[in-house]
């Protein structure tokens, strides 16, 4: 039931297009990792950019659909473990504890994860 809690959306992050229909119910309310294809469209996993962001929805979208990407901010019931850092899979942007993924951030009290991410290197 993960939701964005702390965010500008003017400061820490950015608004994409939707490259394919976001419509089952698997992955809403889900924080996962994501980049931009070629064109400029958000996908799951690292796309052309690699992970550049995290995306958390609470609805079905269509592709072409306009979401917010989070870079830098604070979701609330993240469900982790709190003092631990979590990582995105370039694969498919699964959010979990798994080496081998690009640091997304960690988890404070409760089940809040802080996202740090944008250091682009």
């Amino acid at each position: 039931m993960a939701r964005y809690d702390k965010y500008e959306p003017y400061a820490n992050g950015f608004r994409a297009l939707l490259k394919n229909d976001f419509t089952t119910d698997a992955n809403l309310k889900k924080v996962i990792g994501v980049g931009l294809d070629s064109a400029g469209l958000v996908v799951l996993g690292g796309g052309q950019t690699g992970v550049i962001g995290v995306l958390v929805l609470t609805s079905k979208r269509k592709a072409g659909a306009v979401v917010d990407i989070m870079t830098s901010g604070e979701i609330v019931d993240f469900g982790g473990t709190p003092g631990t850092k979590y990582l995105a899979a370039a694969a498919d942007g699964a959010v979990s504890t798994t080496a081998g993924g690009v640091a997304v951030g960690f988890t404070a009290e409760g089940s809040r994860l802080i996202v740090r991410l944008g250091g682009m290197s």
